[in-house]
């Protein structure tokens, strides 16, 4: 109980603060609505409840967002195009695909990199490089130049999430392989180690920690190259569809389930590596 207080009194704080905000952003527009209505001295309560129900609100109210994810989860098929779960699958299918990508490609980068001096030089400036350049900019040149050699569906996202997505593996593991020490080292190479040895019992048990981290980051931001990725495709579905479609119509409330849904599938994402971190770290021996 000591531990949920405080967590249940934030949140009622953001959503007293959030219906606030509804009413301040809300009351502009309501005033005009009222006076084309012809409606003058409309009483404060019923002015408050009047803008927590617009239509198309600038916020809309948290019952609203509710009861649109409500209404576009369980309330719906989960194979209706118009459902969130439709759409939140697909774009949890391409970050989960380009998630595996990205943490394999940086796991492989991240192992080159510390065993050769040149792989570190050449790769790693080019590595940072790469992170540089917007994602917003990027994605619609790769989707449609994946088109055109026949590559459409997931895999451009998922290539996508994985541009994103194996940085922070790669800069972890390059840490979490480096992090022995000397000594450790070369107690290993008395014992007639192998390179391939001390990687395996040393280097790589080392290493799980900064992996574990860096893929906690990495499952996250995969997420995030999914949306970007849909909003150059449309045709895919998605929840980055959902956005653009609910901006493009000015529908905010299914804008703000959208984002709801995704964030909490990027919380339970993070969720699942943190419970896979500990499996690993309770078979391993080593204390959280």
């Amino acid at each position: 109980m000591n531990r949920i207080l405080p967590v249940l009194t934030i949140l009622l704080a953001i959503v007293v603060i959030w219906y606030a905000a509804s009413v301040w952003m809300n009351a502009p527009w309501q005033t005009r609505l009222n006076e084309r209505a012809d409606l003058a001295n409309v009483p404060f309560t019923e002015f408050v409840a009047q803008t927590w129900a617009q239509d198309k609100p600038v916020l809309p109210s948290p019952h609203q967002v509710a009861g649109e994810i409500w209404n576009a989860t369980i309330a719906l098929e989960p194979t209706s195009k118009r459902s969130l779960a439709y759409h939140g699958w697909i774009t949890l299918s391409a970050t989960l695909l380009g998630f595996a990508f990205g943490t394999s490609l940086g796991v492989l980068l991240a192992v080159a990199i510390i065993h050769n001096d040149a792989s570190d030089r050449s790769l790693m400036p080019w590595i940072i490089a790469s992170q540089t350049v917007p994602i917003v900019a990027v994605a619609p040149m790769l989707v449609v130049g994946l088109n055109a050699v026949g590559l459409t569906g997931l895999v451009p996202k998922a290539l996508i999430s994985m541009y994103l997505s194996f940085f922070p593996v790669v800069v972890g593991m390059v840490k979490g392989l480096r992090s022995p020490e000397g000594i450790q080292l070369d107690l290993l190479r008395t014992y007639d180690a192998t390179p391939w040895q001390a990687f395996w019992k040393l280097r790589w048990p080392a290493a799980m920690p900064f992996l574990f981290a860096s893929m906690k980051v990495g499952i996250a931001i995969s997420l995030v190259g999914a949306i970007v990725a849909e909003l150059s495709n449309t045709a895919g579905g998605g929840l980055g569809v959902r956005l653009l479609t609910g901006s493009v119509n000015g529908q905010t409330v299914q804008i703000w389930a959208a984002l709801f849904i995704a964030a909490g599938l990027a919380a339970v994402l993070v969720a699942v590596v943190g419970r896979a971190e500990h499996m690993v770290n309770r078979r391993t021996g080593v204390r959280a």
